[in-house]
């Protein structure tokens, strides 16, 4: 083990605003939002262009519905009796018309599975509530979805739909999932491994899992369409889910707006999963989850890579993620791969972790062309999380970070990620990395930043061209861990600890490059004795 001390001689303080100052070398200052500029309290009417992705996506616009519209009351519903078959028949009779809206009026209603189909709407109005059934006859016969990135026969979701285009669920109301002593929920499995459960050989039509003749059971999600074009999500709140709440797979060109997630307490109660879809935009969504917030997967191990069907080109801007297990999490689902994903304007306010990267060695895949920008970040656990070893739980001897593992076509790849113009109120660490050595995380840079936290960098393991810049720390822990890390550059990088000292521990024979650059001058930690260096009255010295 190598160990360097960087004395800081000269400890300062730092303010935290809402505008980055120009020291961080920007041109002009940046704004960062603050909660109460974000979410669904403050979503206006038309949906803004998309400005700053580095990649191309199509032109987000509010579908459009003929006029007819037919309230479920007109067709003589009535709040104690359950309206599934008078919905699901509206809607076949709307799109047979060419489309339009069905409307759950003010009320308490209750529902079975309910399936959406081309060019309808459905309206949940202000004062709705629309709960559904925890008896699992209510969600059959089974239909085409995909559990956990595997795709087999199951409930589908309380709101389902399956091929169909120009689709959407608005309004201001409630959907309420089945009841937590439910057959729904007390039949369910959380502990059980999905692909142990259906081996990549097994034909889809014995992958059924409705519950019946002794055959197990999978949760249906909230909102889950699947192989659908131009699906459009706006206003509710959902509440009480089975497991996760909005799930759109396989659909393109989809719109989540303005929605409200609770889940706390929910095993699996995800905010909004967007699985293997391509031009996604989420904007203005609140999400307090008993799991992740806003989480993007691409199906999981050999069936996923067999599928190979991408998260591509999504939007994520002007979100709050409370309480959760990430705010924003890539994986670990990731066989298809994700890619191209752009977040700007949010905040999260408690979560557990803030941007957080999960791949594991058994899923395949990856996770590259990632920008993320003006991010506020108040009260989480880890700022920054990269987690590539799992469980043994889960994983077995591959949550083992050595012996290194030959490169097959299930090693994931994680590259290409951008974070700058940020804020970090208060975190208790601010970057944690546990990557595979046979192929470490690569081309890396944060930037732009203001960090206040009480651990710094608890691992920087197995990483490769990993870039710190334009950064003012503040920590109550001095320490900076690096195993078998290369190319490491700390650039223009001020610290702030309680200690007044980073020490720098480096392990492994692979580690090599660590370079902290101030003013323009280089140190190289590997070979740095009493170098001294000064950056706006700051210095340091390693020995």
């Amino acid at each position: 083990m190598m160990k360097y001390s960087l004395k800081n001689l000269t400890i300062f303080t730092c303010c935290i605003s809402t505008v980055l100052s120009s020291c961080n070398k920007q041109d002009k200052p940046v704004i960062i939002p603050t909660v109460e500029q974000v979410g669904a309290l403050v979503m206006p009417e038309e949906i803004a262009p998309i400005v700053g992705a580095p990649f191309k996506l199509p032109d987000f616009k509010r579908p459009i519905f003929p006029d007819l519209t037919i309230s479920i009351t007109e067709r003589g519903a009535k709040e104690d009796i359950f309206i599934t078959e008078l919905v699901n028949g509206l809607i076949d009779e709307v799109s047979g018309k060419g489309g339009g809206t069905v409307m759950i009026p003010a009320g308490k209603w209750l529902s079975g599975r309910i399936t959406l189909k081309s060019n309808v709407n459905l309206r949940i109005a202000e004062g709705a509530i629309l709960e559904f059934s925890g008896r699992i006859k209510d969600y059959l016969p089974a239909v085409f979805t995909r559990h956990e990135g595997i795709e087999l026969l199951g409930a589908g979701a309380l709101i389902y739909a399956n091929g169909e285009n120009n689709i959407a669920i608005t309004g201001k109301g409630t959907i309420l999932g089945p009841e937590l002593d439910s057959e729904v929920r007390l039949r369910t499995n959380t502990a059980a491994d999905v692909e142990k459960d259906v081996p990549v050989s097994m034909p889809l039509a014995e992958r059924l899992f409705d519950g019946m003749e002794g055959r197990d059971f999978q949760p249906p999600r909230t909102i889950a369409p699947i192989n659908c074009t131009n699906v459009f999500i706006e206003g509710i709140t959902m509440e009480r889910s089975a497991i996760w709440n909005v799930v759109p797979t396989y659909c393109e060109n989809v719109i989540i707006r303005g929605i409200t997630v609770n889940s706390l307490g929910i095993p699996r109660g995800d905010g909004i999963d967007i699985e293997s879809s391509k031009n996604v935009l989420i904007e203005y969504c609140t999400l307090n989850c008993g799991d992740d917030c806003f989480t993007l997967k691409s199906g999981r191990g050999e069936e996923g890579v067999h599928v190979g069907k991408p998260t591509e080109n999504v939007v994520i801007r002007y979100s709050l993620a409370q309480e959760g297990h990430g705010a924003i999490t890539c994986g670990s689902e990731t066989a298809g791969n994700i890619k191209n994903i752009y977040a700007h304007d949010c905040v999260f306010n408690g979560t557990g972790s803030g941007i957080r990267f999960k791949a594991f060695r058994s899923r395949g895949g990856g996770t590259e062309n990632v920008l993320y920008e003006r991010i506020r970040m108040i009260g989480v656990n880890s700022a920054f999380v990269w987690d590539q070893l799992g469980s043994r739980r889960w994983l077995g001897e591959l949550a083992d970070r050595l012996p290194v593992r030959e490169i097959n076509r299930l090693t994931p790849v994680l590259r290409n990620i951008h974070v700058r113009d940020f804020i970090i109120d208060s975190s208790n660490r601010f970057i944690t990395a546990n990557c595979i050595p046979e192929v470490p995380l690569s081309n890396v840079v944060i930037e732009n930043g203001e960090v206040n936290c009480k651990e710094l960098i608890s691992s920087l393991n197995d990483v490769n061209r990993f870039t710190l810049r334009h950064l003012t720390i503040n920590s109550e822990d001095n320490k900076i861990n690096i195993l078998d890390g290369r190319n490491i550059l700390f650039d223009n990088v001020r610290f702030g600890v309680v200690e007044g000292e980073i020490t720098v521990n480096v392990n492994g024979e692979r580690s090599s490059g660590i370079v902290f650059r101030n003013d323009g001058k280089n140190i190289e930690v590997e070979e740095c004795t009493n170098w001294l260096i000064s950056q706006n009255g700051i210095v340091y010295k390693i020995e």
